[in-house]
């Protein structure tokens, strides 16, 4: 479980493929990878991995098919920016809100452009998402907790803070770049109960 509140944007170093047919990505993460361990959970851009291997400030996680086929990580390169959040412990203040690194899809940034000190940030809607999504809610961009400002028939829109462009990918996101969405873990509760009561 994380919290979407981005620890560090460590670097892309290497994404390869194993002998096995299998894909490695490397990180250089000098911030969370003194203190992580072999087996560790870490959202990268919201996609929740596993560290396989370690060096002092480099992190190996083994990526399968699925995970390149549903999230952006198979876009990535060597010198991309990557959002880093440790796993949640137990006594840590909690901020954000329940993200589970469970990448229900990607979308297309439409639009991002300054608003005063702020951004501007808008997202294509997959039609299969519109129903996550309520106008003040809580959504996951590449594993960064945000609230839905605008939501429109196609699209929807967010307002990003200069502590939260600076501290994130986000600063150098451009039109056309694809992000990782995970919708709102009540949100996907509650229409499961609707579906059980309706009989669906």
């Amino acid at each position: 479980m994380f919290t979407g509140l981005v620890e560090e944007t460590g670097e892309v170093l290497s994404l390869e493929t194993t002998p096995t047919g299998g894909f490695r990505l490397g990180l250089i993460a000098p911030i969370i990878a003194p203190t992580a361990h072999l087996g560790d959970s870490v959202a990268v851009n919201g996609c929740c991995l596993t560290v396989a291997s370690k060096t002092d400030d480099i992190l190996f996680f083994d990526l399968l098919q699925e995970t390149l086929a549903r999230t952006s990580l198979s876009e990535v390169q060597s010198g991309s920016l990557v959002n880093l959040e440790r796993a949640l412990s137990v006594g840590a203040r909690f901020g954000g809100h329940f993200v589970q690194g469970h990448i229900d899809g990607t979308a297309e940034i439409l639009r991002i452009e300054p608003s005063g000190a702020d951004l501007r940030l808008q997202i294509a809607l997959p039609p299969d998402g519109a129903r996550y999504l309520v106008a003040k809610g809580s959504i996951a961009i590449d594993g960064i907790s945000l609230t839905v400002a605008e939501l429109g028939p196609d699209s929807f829109t967010l307002w990003i803070i200069p502590h939260t462009r600076e501290v994130t990918n986000l600063r150098m996101r451009k039109p056309g770049d694809r992000v990782n969405l995970e919708y709102d873990l009540l949100a996907k509760y509650v229409e499961r109960m609707m579906e059980a009561r309706s009989g669906v």
